[in-house]
């Protein structure tokens, strides 16, 4: 008998390219048929709210308000070193004016706003849009500070913006460990042995994935065909590693860090849900 489930990831590189074994069924999930869904991850964070997908892309942020209805799986995961947000401006700003200002975020439930809040100490005066809009919105004077993600990290530039600090960078000083951005989680009203084998098939399909890279590329590109080829691959790079095939004990302790700290600010409410499927 075949279970159906609905699974939706981003059209970032990272997530393509992870899950390109799975899509094209050169990987499979034994006993699982997957029907894929692509979407903006913000528009992912939202859905899950209305659990509209079996396994979703959330961010780290909405994860850990959601802990109460779905499952974090260990494979999938985006955490690593140097890869976290960026918060830019115009030239001649100064960081020590951006408490109280309104900051561009690339979504309320995203990590790179809770990050943002974890520096301040306190929830940021934010305003939420798509993670492109941001870079032109802070070049053409419509927000003094924008959190920017994904190839943001290289393209900047173009826009005549500055970096102002580097979460990620802030966050590894405070912590010693990666920084959690991006996970694969899972409703817990799924039988758990089907969710352990999705878990080990996404494991799978990132293997595949790194084996096989020029399999992967036009499927890639496909979702990214406003970036250039050496953004693409420094996305890739960036985001996919060791923890995507495994999180480890290091990957779970940053995962816990984060959710405790944003607790302790009250940035997300106390939660003792069980992450993990044991």
């Amino acid at each position: 008998m075949t279970t159906p489930l609905s699974l939706a990831y981003s059209t970032c590189p990272n997530d393509t390219f992870a899950f390109f074994g799975l899509a094209s069924g050169l990987v499979t999930c034994p006993g699982v048929c997957l029907q894929i869904t692509l979407a903006d991850v913000e528009t992912l964070n939202q859905s899950a709210r209305k659990r509209t997908y079996d396994i979703t892309k959330l961010s780290f942020a909405a994860m850990g308000r959601l802990r109460s209805r779905y499952w974090l799986l260990k494979s999938g995961a985006a955490l690593g070193r140097g890869c976290g947000p960026l918060i830019v401006a115009r030239p001649g700003s100064d960081i020590a004016s951006l408490p109280g200002s309104m900051i561009a975020v690339p979504g309320m439930d995203t990590t790179a706003c809770l990050l943002t809040g974890l520096y301040l100490g306190n929830p940021p005066r934010a305003t939420a849009m798509t993670f492109d809009r941001i870079m032109p919105e802070v070049s053409n004077g419509n927000f003094d500070f924008g959190v920017i993600i994904h190839e943001g990290r290289f393209t900047y530039p173009e826009y005549g913006l500055i970096p102002i600090l580097d979460l990620g960078e802030w966050w590894e000083r405070q912590t010693g460990l990666p920084v959690p951005l991006g996970c694969i989680a899972a409703g817990k009203h799924l039988n758990v042995v089907v969710v352990k084998q999705v878990e080990q098939a996404i494991s799978d399909s990132i293997a595949f994935a790194f084996a096989h890279p020029d399999q992967t590329a036009p499927y890639v590109r496909e979702h990214a065909q406003e970036m250039a080829p050496a953004v693409i691959q420094q996305h890739i790079d960036l985001y996919v590693n060791e923890f995507s095939l495994n999180l480890g004990a290091e990957g779970v302790q940053a995962i816990e860090t984060l959710f405790a700290m944003a607790e302790a600010r009250g940035i997300v409410a106390p939660d003792r849900s069980p992450l993990f499927i044991s």
